[in-house]
């Protein structure tokens, strides 16, 4: 069959699978991206090698209508940042691969809670694209452990091991899978809002685990915390339990660039932090 695509390169093999199940691209669809968490370079590249057009604007009706002049029946989307429009007059299908087990999970970016919220296990799904943010039927789904020390680069890579795997058993089987989709029960799950910069401040007055868990769910995204007054973003942080007198907040040992973090409970350690926010250039060299 013939599809289009609208995917970054975090998604990649999704588009992979379904050409090594012998489906046909006909067009890319991507969006603009932070060139940290997203990328698009090596989308655009599959896209150029293989004649297609790439649109990097949001998706229009009448872009839906030039799909079926050109014998697509499948929209498949993998990352994708801007609402699909109704496509049920234009195609036979769309197809939407998100990152969870849903109805768990709904919303544009579910990595973050997934930590924040110490769940044992998270997966990845495809379902039936709705004019509801992730609620249509359900074609196929895995799910995988995490682990207690899960992070974000940890869980992104997990996603994306199993997403490849889930897109293989799409492809291969999609017409089967299409025609049994099992639905959403009206009101399951929860949706994740998307984070804020808000949600990324430690607190100093919280336990070891707790500033440890948020450093690891934000990741790459970084966390925000003051220290001495001075606001800095943690990307990497250690720590451990341990009774002691200090006030919660003050820097209790400085080794080199790593500052040692008194909590409660015990001690954090920012083994990697920055005084400008990841993206930003820093004339005084922090970096």
């Amino acid at each position: 069959m013939k599809f289009a695509i609208a995917t970054s390169d975090r998604y990649l093999p999704v588009w992979e699978a379904f050409e090594e199940q012998g489906w046909q691209p006909v067009k890319l669809f991507t969006c603009p991206v932070d060139h940290r968490l997203h990328h698009n370079q090596a989308t655009l590249e599959r896209a150029l090698a293989r004649g297609l057009e790439a649109q990097i604007s949001p998706m229009r009706d009448q872009d839906l209508a030039a799909l079926a002049q050109l014998g697509c029946t499948t929209l498949i989307v993998a990352s994708y940042s801007w609402r699909v429009p109704a496509w049920r007059s234009h195609l036979a299908h769309a197809v939407n691969f998100h990152p969870s087990a849903l109805p768990v999970g709904r919303g544009a970016y579910p990595i973050v809670p997934a930590i924040l919220e110490q769940h044992a296990d998270w997966g990845v799904s495809c379902h039936q694209i709705e004019h509801r943010f992730d609620a249509g039927a359900i074609l196929a789904q895995r799910r995988f452990a995490l682990a207690e020390d899960e992070c974000h680069e940890s869980l992104d890579l997990k996603l994306q091991w199993h997403t490849r795997h889930l897109a293989t058993t799409v492809a291969a089987e999609f017409d089967r899978l299409w025609s049994t989709a099992t639905p959403q029960a009206e009101g399951d799950g929860h949706w994740r809002a998307h984070w804020t910069d808000a949600d990324r401040v430690l607190d100093w007055q919280q336990s070891v685990s707790a500033v440890l868990r948020k450093v690891r769910a934000f990741g790459p995204i970084e966390c925000v915390a003051t220290v001495n007054g001075v606001t800095i973003y943690v990307r990497r942080a250690t720590g451990w339990r341990e009774p002691h007198d200090h006030t919660p907040g003050s820097v209790v040992q400085v080794s080199q660039r790593r500052l040692l973090v008194a909590v409660p409970d015990g001690f954090v350690g920012l083994l990697e932090w920055h005084l400008t926010p990841a993206g930003v250039p820093n004339s005084a060299g922090d970096r």
